[in-house]
Protein backbone atom coordinates (compact mmCIF):
# COMPACT_ATOMS: atom_id res chain seq x y z
CA UNK A 1 0.00 0.00 0.00
CA UNK A 2 1.57 3.26 -1.09
CA UNK A 3 1.98 6.06 1.44
CA UNK A 4 -0.74 8.66 1.10
CA UNK A 5 -0.46 12.34 1.86
CA UNK A 6 -2.65 13.88 4.54
CA UNK A 7 -5.56 15.14 2.40
CA UNK A 8 -6.12 11.85 0.50
CA UNK A 9 -5.77 9.88 3.76
CA UNK A 10 -8.40 11.95 5.54
CA UNK A 11 -10.59 11.90 2.43
CA UNK A 12 -10.68 8.10 2.48
CA UNK A 13 -12.15 8.32 5.97
CA UNK A 14 -14.44 11.26 5.27
CA UNK A 15 -15.92 10.06 1.96
CA UNK A 16 -16.56 6.43 2.91
CA UNK A 17 -20.34 5.73 2.82
CA UNK A 18 -21.12 9.31 1.75
CA UNK A 19 -23.61 9.70 -1.10
CA UNK A 20 -21.72 10.22 -4.35
CA UNK A 21 -24.50 11.75 -6.46
CA UNK A 22 -25.88 14.32 -4.01
CA UNK A 23 -24.38 17.16 -1.97
CA UNK A 24 -25.78 16.27 1.43
CA UNK A 25 -25.21 18.42 4.52
CA UNK A 26 -22.99 15.75 6.04
CA UNK A 27 -20.87 15.49 2.90
CA UNK A 28 -20.50 19.27 2.72
CA UNK A 29 -19.07 19.27 6.26
CA UNK A 30 -16.61 16.53 5.24
CA UNK A 31 -15.55 18.34 2.06
CA UNK A 32 -14.85 21.57 3.91
CA UNK A 33 -12.56 19.70 6.30
CA UNK A 34 -10.94 17.85 3.39
CA UNK A 35 -10.16 21.23 1.81
CA UNK A 36 -8.59 22.38 5.09
CA UNK A 37 -6.54 19.16 5.05
CA UNK A 38 -4.91 20.36 1.81
CA UNK A 39 -3.51 23.38 3.68
CA UNK A 40 -2.23 21.17 6.50
CA UNK A 41 -0.71 18.83 3.93
CA UNK A 42 1.26 21.71 2.37
CA UNK A 43 2.31 22.90 5.83
CA UNK A 44 3.66 19.47 6.77
CA UNK A 45 5.60 19.37 3.51
CA UNK A 46 6.91 22.89 4.18
CA UNK A 47 5.51 24.04 0.83
CA UNK A 48 4.03 26.92 2.79
CA UNK A 49 6.85 28.93 4.35
CA UNK A 50 6.55 30.34 7.85
CA UNK A 51 7.88 33.60 9.19
CA UNK A 52 6.82 34.72 12.65
CA UNK A 53 3.03 34.31 12.67
CA UNK A 54 2.46 34.39 8.91
CA UNK A 55 2.37 31.47 6.48
CA UNK A 56 3.23 32.35 2.89
CA UNK A 57 2.38 30.41 -0.24
CA UNK A 58 4.35 31.33 -3.35
CA UNK A 59 2.69 30.55 -6.66
CA UNK A 60 6.09 29.67 -8.11
CA UNK A 61 6.74 27.15 -5.34
CA UNK A 62 3.32 25.59 -5.96
CA UNK A 63 4.06 25.18 -9.67
CA UNK A 64 7.41 23.58 -8.93
CA UNK A 65 5.98 21.09 -6.42
CA UNK A 66 4.16 19.02 -9.08
CA UNK A 67 0.85 20.07 -7.59
CA UNK A 68 -2.08 17.74 -8.06
CA UNK A 69 -5.49 18.84 -9.30
CA UNK A 70 -7.12 18.42 -5.88
CA UNK A 71 -4.60 20.90 -4.45
CA UNK A 72 -5.12 23.36 -7.27
CA UNK A 73 -8.91 23.39 -6.83
CA UNK A 74 -8.40 24.53 -3.23
CA UNK A 75 -5.48 26.90 -3.76
CA UNK A 76 -6.33 28.71 -7.00
CA UNK A 77 -9.31 30.61 -5.48
CA UNK A 78 -6.99 31.71 -2.64
CA UNK A 79 -4.18 32.89 -4.90
CA UNK A 80 -6.38 35.08 -7.12
CA UNK A 81 -3.54 35.30 -9.67
CA UNK A 82 -1.26 36.76 -7.00
CA UNK A 83 2.42 35.83 -6.83
CA UNK A 84 2.07 35.01 -3.14
CA UNK A 85 -0.50 34.96 -0.37
CA UNK A 86 0.15 35.53 3.34
CA UNK A 87 -1.93 34.82 6.40
CA UNK A 88 -1.74 33.06 9.75
CA UNK A 89 -2.79 29.41 10.15
CA UNK A 90 -6.27 30.36 11.30
CA UNK A 91 -6.78 32.50 8.15
CA UNK A 92 -5.55 29.78 5.79
CA UNK A 93 -7.72 27.01 7.27
CA UNK A 94 -10.86 29.13 7.41
CA UNK A 95 -10.42 30.48 3.87
CA UNK A 96 -9.77 27.01 2.46
CA UNK A 97 -12.86 25.62 4.19
CA UNK A 98 -15.20 28.27 2.75
CA UNK A 99 -15.27 27.65 -1.01
CA UNK A 100 -18.36 28.30 -3.10
CA UNK A 101 -20.68 25.39 -3.84
CA UNK A 102 -19.23 25.06 -7.34
CA UNK A 103 -15.68 25.05 -5.99
CA UNK A 104 -16.67 22.46 -3.40
CA UNK A 105 -18.10 20.20 -6.10
CA UNK A 106 -14.98 20.64 -8.25
CA UNK A 107 -12.83 19.71 -5.28
CA UNK A 108 -14.93 16.60 -4.61
CA UNK A 109 -14.50 15.50 -8.23
CA UNK A 110 -10.74 16.14 -8.14
CA UNK A 111 -10.03 14.30 -4.89
CA UNK A 112 -12.37 11.38 -5.63
CA UNK A 113 -10.87 10.95 -9.13
CA UNK A 114 -7.39 11.01 -7.56
CA UNK A 115 -8.32 8.20 -5.16
CA UNK A 116 -10.20 6.21 -7.80
CA UNK A 117 -7.14 6.30 -10.07
CA UNK A 118 -5.21 4.49 -7.32
CA UNK A 119 -8.04 1.98 -6.79
CA UNK A 120 -8.59 3.32 -3.28
CA UNK A 121 -12.15 4.59 -3.79
CA UNK A 122 -15.11 3.29 -5.76
CA UNK A 123 -18.69 4.28 -6.47
CA UNK A 124 -21.20 1.59 -5.47
CA UNK A 125 -24.95 1.29 -4.78
CA UNK A 126 -25.64 2.86 -1.39
CA UNK A 127 -26.73 0.68 1.51
CA UNK A 128 -29.79 2.92 1.70
CA UNK A 129 -30.69 1.83 -1.82
CA UNK A 130 -30.96 -1.75 -0.52
CA UNK A 131 -33.86 -0.76 1.71
CA UNK A 132 -37.06 -2.56 0.69
CA UNK A 133 -38.96 0.68 0.05
CA UNK A 134 -36.17 2.33 -1.95
CA UNK A 135 -35.57 -0.87 -3.90
CA UNK A 136 -39.23 -1.36 -4.77
CA UNK A 137 -39.50 2.28 -5.87
CA UNK A 138 -36.40 1.80 -8.05
CA UNK A 139 -34.73 4.85 -6.51
CA UNK A 140 -31.00 4.92 -7.33
CA UNK A 141 -28.81 5.90 -4.40
CA UNK A 142 -25.05 5.58 -4.80
CA UNK A 143 -22.21 6.01 -2.34
CA UNK A 144 -18.44 6.03 -2.06
CA UNK A 145 -16.62 3.03 -0.63
CA UNK A 146 -13.01 3.32 0.47
CA UNK A 147 -10.53 0.49 0.00
CA UNK A 148 -10.92 -1.67 3.11
CA UNK A 149 -7.20 -2.28 3.66
CA UNK A 150 -6.29 1.39 3.31
CA UNK A 151 -9.23 2.54 5.46
CA UNK A 152 -8.35 0.11 8.26
CA UNK A 153 -4.65 0.99 8.13
CA UNK A 154 -5.34 4.73 8.45
CA UNK A 155 -7.92 4.48 11.23
CA UNK A 156 -5.96 1.92 13.26
CA UNK A 157 -2.83 4.06 13.06
CA UNK A 158 -4.76 7.04 14.45
CA UNK A 159 -6.25 4.92 17.24
CA UNK A 160 -2.88 3.40 18.15
CA UNK A 161 -1.08 6.74 18.44
CA UNK A 162 -3.77 8.40 20.53
CA UNK A 163 -4.76 5.48 22.80
CA UNK A 164 -1.32 3.99 23.45
CA UNK A 165 1.72 5.41 25.19
CA UNK A 166 4.31 7.12 23.05
CA UNK A 167 4.78 10.16 20.81
CA UNK A 168 2.07 11.44 18.48
CA UNK A 169 3.18 12.54 15.01
CA UNK A 170 2.26 15.91 13.52
CA UNK A 171 0.18 14.11 10.86
CA UNK A 172 -1.93 12.30 13.46
CA UNK A 173 -2.39 15.58 15.35
CA UNK A 174 -3.78 16.97 12.08
CA UNK A 175 -6.02 13.92 11.67
CA UNK A 176 -7.42 14.32 15.18
CA UNK A 177 -8.20 17.97 14.54
CA UNK A 178 -9.90 17.10 11.24
CA UNK A 179 -11.99 14.40 12.94
CA UNK A 180 -12.98 16.89 15.63
CA UNK A 181 -13.95 19.60 13.15
CA UNK A 182 -15.94 17.18 10.96
CA UNK A 183 -17.82 15.85 14.00
CA UNK A 184 -16.59 12.29 13.39
CA UNK A 185 -14.73 11.49 16.62
CA UNK A 186 -17.55 9.23 17.75
CA UNK A 187 -17.22 7.07 14.62
CA UNK A 188 -13.76 5.86 15.63
CA UNK A 189 -13.70 5.95 19.43
CA UNK A 190 -16.16 4.52 21.94
CA UNK A 191 -17.50 6.75 24.70
CA UNK A 192 -15.08 5.10 27.14
CA UNK A 193 -12.18 5.69 24.75
CA UNK A 194 -13.19 9.30 24.20
CA UNK A 195 -12.38 10.12 27.81
CA UNK A 196 -8.84 8.83 27.18
CA UNK A 197 -8.73 10.78 23.92
CA UNK A 198 -9.78 13.90 25.79
CA UNK A 199 -6.93 13.50 28.29
CA UNK A 200 -4.38 12.86 25.53
CA UNK A 201 -5.54 15.86 23.50
CA UNK A 202 -5.30 18.07 26.56
CA UNK A 203 -1.76 16.82 27.24
CA UNK A 204 -0.80 17.54 23.63
CA UNK A 205 -2.36 20.99 23.84
CA UNK A 206 -0.22 21.73 26.90
CA UNK A 207 3.08 20.25 25.68
CA UNK A 208 3.12 20.33 21.85
CA UNK A 209 3.41 23.70 20.09
CA UNK A 210 1.86 22.39 16.86
CA UNK A 211 -1.12 20.90 18.72
CA UNK A 212 -1.55 24.11 20.72
CA UNK A 213 -1.66 26.19 17.54
CA UNK A 214 -4.02 23.85 15.68
CA UNK A 215 -6.44 22.76 18.42
CA UNK A 216 -7.39 26.35 19.23
CA UNK A 217 -8.68 26.88 15.65
CA UNK A 218 -12.31 26.13 14.75
CA UNK A 219 -13.58 26.08 11.17
CA UNK A 220 -16.91 24.40 11.71
CA UNK A 221 -20.09 25.96 10.30
CA UNK A 222 -22.83 26.17 12.89
CA UNK A 223 -25.72 25.64 10.46
CA UNK A 224 -24.14 22.63 8.79
CA UNK A 225 -23.03 20.97 12.01
CA UNK A 226 -26.25 21.97 13.74
CA UNK A 227 -28.19 18.82 12.99
CA UNK A 228 -29.23 18.90 16.63
CA UNK A 229 -28.18 15.30 17.17
CA UNK A 230 -25.65 15.80 19.93
CA UNK A 231 -24.71 12.82 22.07
CA UNK A 232 -25.53 13.17 25.75
CA UNK A 233 -22.09 13.24 27.34
CA UNK A 234 -21.44 13.55 31.06
CA UNK A 235 -20.43 17.05 32.14
CA UNK A 236 -17.22 15.66 33.62
CA UNK A 237 -16.02 14.98 30.06
CA UNK A 238 -15.95 18.72 29.36
CA UNK A 239 -13.58 19.72 32.16
CA UNK A 240 -10.72 20.77 29.88
CA UNK A 241 -10.57 23.17 26.97
CA UNK A 242 -10.07 20.38 24.45
CA UNK A 243 -12.72 18.13 26.00
CA UNK A 244 -15.18 21.00 25.96
CA UNK A 245 -14.48 21.48 22.26
CA UNK A 246 -15.23 17.83 21.53
CA UNK A 247 -18.42 17.96 23.58
CA UNK A 248 -19.71 21.04 21.81
CA UNK A 249 -19.25 19.68 18.30
CA UNK A 250 -20.40 16.12 18.81
CA UNK A 251 -23.31 15.74 16.40
CA UNK A 252 -24.32 12.24 15.37
CA UNK A 253 -23.62 12.79 11.69
CA UNK A 254 -25.36 9.80 10.18
CA UNK A 255 -23.91 8.60 6.89
CA UNK A 256 -26.76 6.18 6.35
CA UNK A 257 -29.96 5.65 8.25
CA UNK A 258 -31.50 2.33 9.28
CA UNK A 259 -32.54 0.17 6.35
CA UNK A 260 -34.87 -2.82 6.16
CA UNK A 261 -33.69 -5.80 4.09
CA UNK A 262 -36.46 -8.30 3.46
CA UNK A 263 -35.87 -12.02 3.00
CA UNK A 264 -37.42 -13.85 0.07
CA UNK A 265 -38.31 -16.84 2.25
CA UNK A 266 -39.63 -17.26 5.79
CA UNK A 267 -36.93 -18.48 8.20
CA UNK A 268 -37.41 -19.79 11.74
CA UNK A 269 -33.62 -19.97 12.19
CA UNK A 270 -31.95 -16.60 12.87
CA UNK A 271 -28.66 -17.67 11.26
CA UNK A 272 -30.45 -18.65 8.05
CA UNK A 273 -32.29 -15.32 8.03
CA UNK A 274 -29.03 -13.41 8.57
CA UNK A 275 -27.24 -15.39 5.85
CA UNK A 276 -30.05 -14.64 3.41
CA UNK A 277 -29.75 -10.91 4.12
CA UNK A 278 -25.96 -11.04 3.72
CA UNK A 279 -26.38 -12.75 0.36
CA UNK A 280 -28.81 -10.01 -0.68
CA UNK A 281 -26.39 -7.26 0.38
CA UNK A 282 -23.47 -8.91 -1.42
CA UNK A 283 -25.59 -9.16 -4.57
CA UNK A 284 -25.79 -5.34 -4.50
CA UNK A 285 -21.98 -5.15 -4.38
CA UNK A 286 -21.48 -4.53 -0.65
CA UNK A 287 -18.55 -5.99 1.30
CA UNK A 288 -20.02 -7.72 4.35
CA UNK A 289 -18.24 -9.37 7.27
CA UNK A 290 -20.00 -10.95 10.28
CA UNK A 291 -18.30 -9.63 13.40
CA UNK A 292 -20.67 -11.30 15.88
CA UNK A 293 -23.73 -13.52 15.58
CA UNK A 294 -26.61 -13.69 18.01
CA UNK A 295 -30.13 -12.36 18.45
CA UNK A 296 -28.68 -9.02 17.34
CA UNK A 297 -25.72 -9.59 15.05
CA UNK A 298 -22.91 -7.14 14.35
CA UNK A 299 -21.94 -6.67 10.71
CA UNK A 300 -19.16 -4.67 9.10
CA UNK A 301 -20.57 -3.34 5.83
CA UNK A 302 -18.29 -1.28 3.60
CA UNK A 303 -15.94 -0.42 6.51
CA UNK A 304 -18.69 0.62 8.96
CA UNK A 305 -20.26 -1.35 11.82
CA UNK A 306 -24.01 -2.04 12.00
CA UNK A 307 -26.41 -3.92 14.26
CA UNK A 308 -28.55 -6.43 12.35
CA UNK A 309 -31.87 -6.67 14.18
CA UNK A 310 -34.64 -9.16 13.25
CA UNK A 311 -37.67 -7.19 12.12
CA UNK A 312 -41.11 -7.54 10.56
CA UNK A 313 -42.91 -5.06 8.34
CA UNK A 314 -46.71 -5.38 8.36
CA UNK A 315 -48.12 -5.06 4.87
CA UNK A 316 -51.05 -7.14 3.59
CA UNK A 317 -49.00 -10.00 4.94
CA UNK A 318 -46.08 -9.71 7.40
CA UNK A 319 -42.70 -9.45 5.68
CA UNK A 320 -39.72 -10.91 7.47
CA UNK A 321 -36.26 -9.40 7.30
CA UNK A 322 -33.48 -7.64 9.18
CA UNK A 323 -33.15 -3.97 10.04
CA UNK A 324 -29.59 -2.71 9.58
CA UNK A 325 -28.85 0.10 12.07
CA UNK A 326 -25.57 2.06 12.42
CA UNK A 327 -23.85 0.70 15.52
CA UNK A 328 -23.26 3.10 18.36
CA UNK A 329 -19.87 2.86 20.14
CA UNK A 330 -20.22 1.91 23.80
Amino acid sequence: MMDLKLAPSFSLIALNAQRSLHMTTVKKVSLRCMAAAVILELYLEESITQSEYNLTLHKEALEQSHSTLYRETVLQPLLHNSAEVKGDLNWWLKKASMPSNNQLKNFETAISDYLKAMNLLEDIPSLLGSDMFFDSAEVEVRAYRSNMEAYTSITENIRAEILEEGPVTDEVICMLWLLRESGCMHAFFSLNELEKVNIKLHELYQSNLWAKALFSIQIRHGIELGLKRFLELKTKFAKTFIGSSINLIFPALERSRAVFIETESWFDNSNQRLDAVITRLESYGHEVKVMERGSIATLKIDNLLYDAIPHFVMMKVPIQGVRIVPKRPL
